[in-house]
């Protein structure tokens, strides 16, 4: 039986009972398309921490105090609770540390801002002049800190674009800012600088925090000596292995702890945790498809369940079939290719479906959506496989039909 035949017998089959065909049909877009809508947000979200996490700074290893320890109780705190970082501890990581470009220090801590009858409460970062060189930081309008502000403790402020429009007003450009007197904690501070935006969301937005001198911040804000990190951007990505080592042996000595499990404080290496946020969305991706490919197992039951009709209702041409020579390969055939097309067509619409909807989805700002060429070619490929699955079995069932019995069938 030649191919343009057996195609012509599959269109003439199909639409035959448009209805059926058409809802058969449709269980097939519904699961496509889950799969990709699902895969493709589980895809944005990737990439969306990715550059999130890239924004901060390139070559960046984070030096943070580890858990603070109390005399006699077996309990031991979260991270980052232990005050054991000083500004002598970067700048003698500066000194001996070859592989670090640029240190800065950072006293960070939330605080309520007010200016006129405007207040938030944010984030107030302490710094120095290197922060925006170490954290790839813009300046929109003004200046950001200088040396000399870190020096004389300067009561000056950069404020991030969200700040801006909490303090100033939804309407308010970065230059309406510059200039202003905010109070931070009930402190004046003149506002010198606005950053670009770079985005975010809750703590993490990186638009909503104000940078001040951390000379001014350890002396009128936290009241101690202590930084709450302290960030180092290394020379090149092929050290950072080494640096990561480096830097920790070099606090270690510092602060005369010879068991490294007992350190006061921990070095994280930005590609470290890139790589891990990376492999825990990459794993829910994954989750999100599985979840949407139950769709799909429906879809491919309900082709089973239409082929199987399909080959009752036609027992007697099958039969007639069989008598006038056709073999039971051809049967197998036929009803192979009205199951594929079936699941084809189907994973064609779903495809174009699953697009459009991560496309909305992106275009209306609901979330993040990465649609990539290799779920479009898996998903026909998968639609596809499904109705060879699904089909096999209602295929050769026709094929073993005794011929004499099928045209006796009413």
């Amino acid at each position: 039986m030649k191919l343009s035949d057996t195609l012509e017998e599959t269109f003439l089959a199909l639409s035959s009972n448009k209805a059926r065909t058409g809802l058969t049909i449709l269980g097939i877009v519904i699961g496509i398309s889950s799969v990709i809508v699902m895969v493709s947000v589980g895809q944005g979200a990737t990439s969306s921490i990715q550059s999130s996490i890239e924004a901060t700074g390139s070559n960046l290893l984070m030096v943070m105090p580890g858990a603070a320890r109390t005399v006699g109780s077996p309990v031991r705190s979260a991270g980052g609770t232990a005050q054991s970082l000083t500004i002598e501890d970067a700048n003698s990581i500066v000194s001996q540390v070859p592989s670090v470009q640029y240190m800065t220090p950072e006293v960070t801590g939330r605080y309520q801002v007010v200016y006129k009858g405007n207040n938030t409460n944010t984030s107030v970062v302490g710094t120095s002049d290197t922060y925006s060189m170490v954290r790839n930081l813009n300046i929109d309008q003004g200046v950001f800190i200088t040396a000399q502000d870190v020096v004389s403790t300067s009561r000056v402020a950069v404020l991030g674009p969200t700040v801006v429009t909490d303090l100033f007003g939804a309407d308010a450009v970065a230059s309406d800012a510059i200039g202003q007197t905010i109070k931070i904690n009930k402190m004046q501070f003149q506002v010198v600088g606005v950053t670009v935006a770079k985005g975010g969301s809750g703590f993490q937005n990186q638009d909503d925090r104000i940078y001040i001198p951390y000379t001014v911040s350890q002396k009128y804000l936290s009241g101690n000596k202590y930084l709450s990190e302290i960030d180092l951007q290394i020379s090149s990505s092929n050290l950072m292995t080494s640096a990561q080592s480096d830097v920790t042996s070099l606090l270690l000595a510092n602060h005369n702890i010879s068991d490294s499990t007992l350190a006061d404080f921990n070095v994280q290496n930005q590609a470290d945790i890139l790589s891990s946020i990376s492999s825990v969305s990459q794993t829910l991706t994954i989750l999100l498809g599985a979840i949407a490919g139950i769709s799909l197992l429906v879809g491919g039951i309900g082709i089973m369940n239409m082929m199987l009709t399909t080959v009752t209702e036609r027992t007697r041409e099958i039969g007639l079939r069989k008598a006038i020579g056709a073999k039971a390969k051809d049967i197998t055939f036929q009803f192979l290719t009205e199951a594929v097309m079936l699941t084809f067509t189907g994973g064609i619409l779903g495809v174009f479906l699953g697009w459009g909807i991560s496309w909305g989805i992106k275009y209306f700002n609901f979330y993040q959506t990465q649609v990539s060429l290799l779920s479009i070619i898996l998903a026909v490929v998968v639609s596809g496989a499904i109705g060879i699955i699904f089909g096999y079995y209602p295929a050769k069932r026709a094929a073993k039909l005794n011929p004499i019995e099928a045209l006796r069938y009413e």
